[in-house]
């Protein structure tokens, strides 16, 4: 009888059981890294704020106790009524992945190289074309002819006069948007070529395509 009203005792002097909250940050910066750490993102991150129930924690009672049982003082192991455990900082975990893709990524656009010079050529007529080829093209222009007597409704024969485009050299900045001209150029002259013409068409745009892809040209300009 008195070890039960002993038990009854200790059980209603034993405090309620409590859990302790654990806040955790989520931060992302500019560059979608991502990490999680139990303080405050820095300035500029992206933070999620999340709070979890740490485990659950009974504090040792004040009322005196059986002389078999051990006291706070002989166990080692028993938590301090005075203090409740202080949960341990979480450590650092980056994207490693995200990062390494946006790293390799970068590291790809910085070997881009500007693409092949071009040059703006005008012809006889006015007309302006996109060339890659720095010699000017020639076209021969037909002349009059006059008969004898200067009628030149009794003209005889043909003549034409050699002439050769004006071309310059497109500048560096301008590149980029002259080599997207000729890419559509070339699409147009594939898609509307005769039969006989479109295998050859193709293979030109196919190859304009891949010297735009494979240049700075297709790198989103920083802001």
């Amino acid at each position: 009888m008195q070890t039960r009203t002993l038990l009854l005792g200790l059980l209603l002097l034993v405090p309620p059981v409590h859990a302790e909250e654990v806040v955790f940050y989520r931060c992302t910066d500019g560059a979608g890294a991502l990490t999680l750490q139990n303080m405050p993102c820095p300035k500029g991150d992206t933070q999620q704020k999340k709070v979890m129930q740490a485990v659950t924690t009974v504090p040792m009672g004040v009322a005196s106790t059986p002389a078999h049982a051990p006291t706070a003082a002989q166990s080692p192991t028993a938590p301090s009524p005075a203090t409740s455990p202080t949960p341990a900082p979480l450590p650092a975990l980056t994207a490693a992945p995200q990062a390494a893709a946006a790293a390799n990524a970068k590291t790809t656009d910085d070997k881009r190289l500007p693409p092949p010079v071009l040059f703006q050529c005008t012809t006889h007529d006015k007309d302006s074309y996109i060339t890659e080829s720095a010699e000017p093209q020639s076209r021969c222009v037909a002349l009059r002819t006059v008969g004898l007597d200067g009628n030149p409704q009794t003209g005889a024969g043909e003549a034409c006069e050699v002439i050769r485009d004006t071309c310059a050299r497109v500048p560096d900045g301008a590149l980029c948007d002259a080599w997207k001209k000729r890419l559509g150029e070339t699409e147009v002259s594939w898609r509307f070529s005769r039969a006989e013409n479109t295998a050859k068409n193709q293979a030109e745009f196919d190859r304009v395509q891949r010297i735009v892809n494979e240049s700075d040209c297709s790198v989103p300009a920083q802001s």
